[in-house]
């Protein structure tokens, strides 16, 4: 048997899913998709993405406690790179970052 997980009266189909319902912040939005995407789509990303911290951090500011917590989680995402995306970049045998 399988456990399901409801937020809001939506079913998150996994953890990824969980943490954007349950938290109110796209992942993909602040870490970067896992998926190739090209410099304009990057830049465009990163300008909402520092948009919506910045309404995060006012917002907190302002004393909403939750979406104080939120622009920490968020900004935190900002300094992540996701795995597959690492590995990619990765020199074969040099250890070095292409």
């Amino acid at each position: 048997m399988r456990m399901r997980t409801f937020v809001g009266g939506q079913e998150a189909q996994g953890e990824a899913e969980f943490a954007e319902l349950a938290l109110g912040i796209d992942i993909d939005l602040f870490r970067g998709p896992l998926e190739f995407e090209t410099d304009d789509e990057r830049a465009a990303r990163e300008d909402a993405a520092r948009d919506v911290l910045a309404d995060l951090v006012a917002m907190g500011e302002a004393g909403d406690e939750i979406a104080g917590w939120d622009a920490l989680y968020a900004d935190a995402l900002t300094r992540t790179v996701p795995f597959l995306r690492a590995a990619r970049g990765h020199r074969s045998g040099t250890g070095e970052a292409a």
